[in-house]
């Protein structure tokens, strides 16, 4: 029987708490420009940018793999600064039986702040791989973002 497994990484960011957040609850539509070598498009299909219920439909590349997957927004914690993205088509279900990445920003003293990424997935098989690439995908992507917001 396939078991729920959970991977997360966390990295230090030089960018504000809030600023970074934003980025991933409202803001999505300016992540192709942030950085155009990883996602080629990002649309909402379903909703706006900042609600939960919201589907959104990401064009990327992970490990050299160009991939597509629809997403809807979870959950969402103001507070805590987290967002739960589940999966709901793509690429990554035929790899995996369900998909969820979380994302929680966390100011920090000295104005950085910390980024933790959680990925909860079942495999579809036994062959399936853990998905490394996605945290990998996600620890660049925090660069990025992270270059962007200081420049900004």
């Amino acid at each position: 029987m396939a078991q729920i497994a959970k991977m997360q990484v966390e990295a230090e960011i030089k960018a504000s708490a809030e600023k970074f957040y934003e980025i991933f609850r409202s803001k999505g539509y300016l992540l192709p420009k942030i950085c155009p070598d990883m996602i080629k498009d990002l649309r909402v299909l379903e909703g706006d940018w900042g609600t939960v219920g919201s589907v959104k439909q990401w064009t990327y590349v992970a490990a050299g793999n160009s991939e597509i997957a629809k997403e809807t927004v979870e959950a969402m914690d103001e507070k805590a600064k987290s967002i739960t993205f589940k999966t709901v088509d793509g690429s990554l279900l035929k790899v995996y039986k369900n998909m969820k990445a979380t994302v929680q920003v966390t100011a920090k003293a000295g104005g950085c702040s910390s980024v933790k990424w959680s990925i909860e997935y079942e495999k579809l098989n036994e062959d399936s791989p853990p998905p490394n690439k996605y945290l990998d995908f996600v620890l660049i992507l925090n660069k990025k973002v992270d270059a962007y917001l200081l420049k900004a």
